[in-house]
C-alpha cells in the first residue's frame, strides 16, 4: 500500500512538472511571437511617418521606444532598401 501512494505521488509530481514546462515554452514563444510582430509594427510606422524602412532596431529602439530582453532574444534585422521591407527574425536564446 505505501509503494502505491509513493508512486502515485510520484506520477503526480511528473505530470505537474510536464505542465509547468509546457506552459513556459508556450509563454517563450508567444513573447517571440510578440517581439518579431512589435518590431514589424514599429518598422511600417517608421516608412509611413518618415518615408523610409528604418535602417537598424537600434534606430527604432531610438526614435521609436522599441526595447525587448536582449538576453531571452536574438533579433535578425536585414535591410534591402530603404522602400523594401527588413527581413525580421527573432530567436529564443537557449537557457
Amino acid at each position: 500500500m505505501k509503494k502505491r501512494s509513493l508512486l502515485l505521488i510520484i506520477i503526480i509530481a511528473l505530470c505537474f512538472l510536464l505542465a509547468v514546462s509546457r506552459l513556459e515554452t508556450g509563454r517563450r514563444e508567444q513573447g517571440r511571437e510578440q517581439l518579431e510582430d512589435a518590431l514589424r509594427r514599429t518598422a511600417v510606422s517608421c516608412y509611413a511617418l518618415e518615408g523610409f524602412y528604418p535602417p537598424s532596431v537600434s534606430y527604432m529602439e531610438e526614435h521609436y521606444g522599441l526595447s525587448y530582453d536582449r538576453e531571452s532574444y536574438t533579433v535578425h534585422y536585414e535591410v534591402f532598401a530603404a522602400n523594401l521591407m527588413p527581413d525580421i527574425t527573432v530567436l529564443e536564446n537557449a537557457g
